[in-house]
């Protein structure tokens, strides 16, 4: 049981020199020459008075708590990287598990845009749009920031256990970042990108003849469409609509034929062992790799084409084309071309050859009778002048006797 102990205290006197201070009558500020102060309709001392006095009726406890609740959120949105180019949710997409759980040491089976996540953009995403996705990744899984905002373990193998997967997903955010803000590293991975490979095999094939109902524009277009991103021209005719020009039609299939891509296997190739001190293994290793590039790559190149002559099979404005310039000859041999010359018939050119016929032989009858007839007036100016003669040598004999 506690019992109470009481001390005696005894102050000690004061000074005979101590003297009280008198009671000062005067305010803690000058009065103002003209009266009291006007307080300046500006700046935030200003705001904060209205804030005060129309929101929380002079009330300083609720106008404090209001200003740190808004200063949380200034904070919490500097942090988020809200500063008006996000607006479309760049990097806010939902993170499954496996991507959660990806091991960085698997670095090419990754999917890069889902890490930072771009899915719904991929290779179409912007330098900018990748660095603030980037940034937004860094906030949210750096394990500092888990660390600190977590709490404290009872010991450090807990605290270990509960740092290693954000350690490894950063680093796989790292890695993402690497890659994706590389030009030809970006390349490299979108020519292989997990979702294009997948979306590769579901190609259609020769079976789609059978199809009946088939919408060859619909099931075709967004094909060449995707496969477009590999082209070094650019732009790229599409595959157009079932309407399109003979034209249109030619220049689509004659582009795809000779269809010119950039596409590269690089990032299947097998990694080079930097640490091995053998020549002879890096050399055998780049050469395989290359051989396995120059088959891919070969490969791909027949993928194509055999979809382009899918496609050409296929292709209902073929036979439309080729029906129109069957009518089109046809009707020219009818003589029933517009703005054309008329065609004769058989019959036609026949009699005209007949008549052209007729009038070459009477032609050629008439310069016969003419040459006759100038043949005889020849031979009688012959006969004349020989009569001629005669009888002037028949005078010059008569007058010698």
């Amino acid at each position: 049981m506690t019992s109470v102990q009481t001390i005696n205290v005894v102050a000690p006197p004061l000074d005979k020199t101590y003297v009280p201070p008198t009671p000062s009558g005067s305010r803690l500020s000058p009065p103002h020459p003209v009266g009291h102060r006007t307080l300046l309709p500006v700046g935030p001392a200003y705001l904060n008075h209205l804030k005060l006095s129309l929101k929380h009726a002079h009330d300083f406890d609720a106008l404090d708590k209001h200003l740190e609740e808004e200063l949380q959120k200034k904070l919490a949105k500097e942090a988020d990287g809200a500063n008006g180019e996000d607006d479309l949710g760049v990097g806010e997409e939902p993170e499954t598990d496996e991507v959660l759980s990806l091991d960085p040491k698997e670095w090419k089976k990754h999917d890069y845009y889902a890490v930072l996540g771009l899915s719904h953009l991929r290779w179409r995403a912007t330098p900018a749009q990748i660095k603030i996705a980037h940034r937004k990744k860094v906030l949210k899984h750096h394990p500092d920031k888990k660390v600190s905002s977590a709490t404290p373990p009872t010991n450090s193998l807990q605290f270990s256990a509960t740092n290693t997967n954000d350690d490894a997903f950063f680093k796989c955010i790292s890695k993402a970042h690497e890659v994706l803000n590389n030009p030809e590293k970006r390349r490299q991975f979108d020519s292989v990108d997990p979702q294009f490979v997948e979306w590769e095999e579901d190609l259609p094939t020769s079976s789609v003849k059978n199809q009946k109902s088939l919408d060859f524009i619909k099931t075709f277009a967004p094909i060449f469409e995707e496969y477009s991103r590999f082209s070094r021209v650019q732009p790229v005719p599409g595959l157009g609509h079932i309407d399109s020009t003979k034209a249109e039609v030619e220049g689509f299939y004659d582009f795809w034929y000779n269809f010119d891509s950039w596409r590269s296997f690089e990032w299947w190739d097998k990694e080079v062992n930097e640490g091995s001190d053998n020549r002879d293994d890096k050399r055998y290793t780049e050469k395989k790799n290359k051989t396995e590039r120059a088959r891919r790559k070969k490969e791909d190149t027949a993928k194509l084409r055999g979809l382009v002559d899918l496609t050409l099979g296929l292709d209902p404005r073929i036979k439309r084309i080729k029906q129109e310039e069957k009518e089109a000859r046809e009707a020219k041999k009818r003589g029933n071309t517009p703005g054309g010359t008329v065609k004769k018939t058989k019959e036609q050119e026949a009699e005209e050859k007949k008549k052209l016929e007729e009038e070459a032989r009477k032609k050629e009858e008439e310069e016969k009778v003419a040459r006759a007839e100038a043949k005889k007036a020849k031979a009688a100016a012959a006969n004349a002048a020989k009569k001629a003669r005669r009888a002037a040598r028949a005078a010059e004999g008569g007058g010698d006797e």
